[in-house]
């Protein structure tokens, strides 16, 4: 008998690993309710919550220009890693040219797709879903020239410089791409010469003249 309740006593007492959880566990009890409903408080996403952040995130689409796979040097040989470029946009107006690189290709398209929505430029559309006027923009050897078009025209442009002009909204718009055929290079000549437009009301505004004489 005396083995029997020794044994029983030894089992009836929790290990020390159990008491911070079962403390935890008390705690959310008595701040808000259930213990299971304390991560969706802390985070703030609830089921309402989390439907709203997939409308958020939907509002943006984002695509793969190219996809690499580097190596880097190292004291004891090569690292080989993936290199992913991928352009962001919302179609009204925002877009952005990022660069990952990880292990993996899936972890190399997240580091883009973070990258780039870091570096998002506000391109200014007319109602036609062109743009104003035209653009010149130059990173490295690459080259690109942007000009505005007619309604009915579409997007004639090629590689990387199509991408984030579409993805940017522009519907209507002609490009060449001049000099160096990289598509990184590409791709940020292209943000350059759309950072760099300007609506007819700004340019006035910078003259100091009416809006009626820029067009006369």
């Amino acid at each position: 008998m005396t083995e029997t309740n020794e044994q029983v006593q030894a089992n009836a007492v929790p290990s020390a690993a159990d008491v911070p959880a079962a403390a935890e566990g008390q705690q959310q009890e008595r701040r808000g309710g259930r213990s299971d409903r304390g991560g969706d408080r802390r985070g703030g996403r609830g089921r309402d919550g989390r439907r709203g952040g997939q409308e958020r995130d939907s509002e943006w689409q984002e695509r793969v220009v190219q996809i690499r796979r580097v190596s880097k040097t190292v004291k004891g040989g090569k690292k080989m890693s993936f290199r992913a470029i991928v352009v962001v946009g919302n179609e009204k107006g925002q877009v952005g040219v990022g660069v990952g690189k990880a292990g993996d290709v899936i972890g190399a398209v997240r580091k883009g797709v973070a990258d780039g929505k870091k570096h998002l430029v506000k391109v200014p559309l007319t109602r036609h879903s062109s743009i104003p006027t035209l653009g010149n923009g130059r990173d490295g050897a690459a080259s690109v020239l942007i000009r505005p078009a007619a309604p009915g025209t579409g997007v004639i442009a090629g590689g990387s410089i199509r991408t984030v002009l579409e993805l940017a909204g522009i519907k209507n718009v002609l490009a060449k791409r001049l000099g160096s055929k990289t598509p990184l290079n590409n791709a940020r000549a292209a943000m350059v010469a759309l950072a760099g437009l300007r609506t007819h009301k700004e340019t006035a505004k910078e003259r100091g003249i009416s809006l009626e004489q820029i067009y006369s």
